[in-house]
């Protein structure tokens, strides 16, 4: 009988786990289809040469108020490189930090895009920054480029 009760409390928390995880990739899913929809819509102003417009769409997003954790953050970049990886062409990076940007905006995260260039060999880049820490590339990404610009 002390089996039986001790595998029935195995199973139940088996079951309380896969119900735990079937939870959570609904809304994975969900991120990974406002990334790629995200992608989308900045590819558009890419695609027409509108930095401009990419540029103000970024910086006027509201960032909710919600309170998220750092695991969100992870989360949320994660479903940006899942979605970038599906995505139908390459996906460059001013696109994929304005997405990101936006995604964690919309979920309470005071997120900034970054644009920065070398001079020698030429070169921009763009990232995100969560409190002045990079969270979708290299994290000394920001030590290789002087930053031009952030919002």
């Amino acid at each position: 009988m002390g089996q039986a009760q001790q595998s029935d409390g195995r199973n139940s928390r088996a079951i309380v786990q896969g119900r735990e995880k079937n939870e959570r990739l609904p809304a994975r899913f969900v991120l990974i289809v406002e990334a790629y929809l995200s992608l989308i819509r900045f590819d558009l102003y890419l695609a027409r040469q509108n930095f401009e417009s990419l540029y103000q769409k970024v910086r006027e997003f509201p960032t909710r108020k919600t309170l998220c954790t750092q695991d969100s953050i992870e989360l949320i970049c994660g479903a940006v490189d899942m979605a970038c990886i599906w995505y139908c062409k390459e996906v460059r990076c001013l696109q994929r930090s304005a997405a990101a940007t936006c995604l964690l905006r919309k979920y309470g995260i005071s997120a900034h895009l970054v644009i920065g260039a070398q001079q020698m060999p030429f070169k921009a880049h763009a990232w995100v920054e969560v409190g002045g820490k990079v969270v979708n590339d290299k994290r000394y990404v920001a030590e290789l480029y002087a930053r031009l610009d952030q919002c």
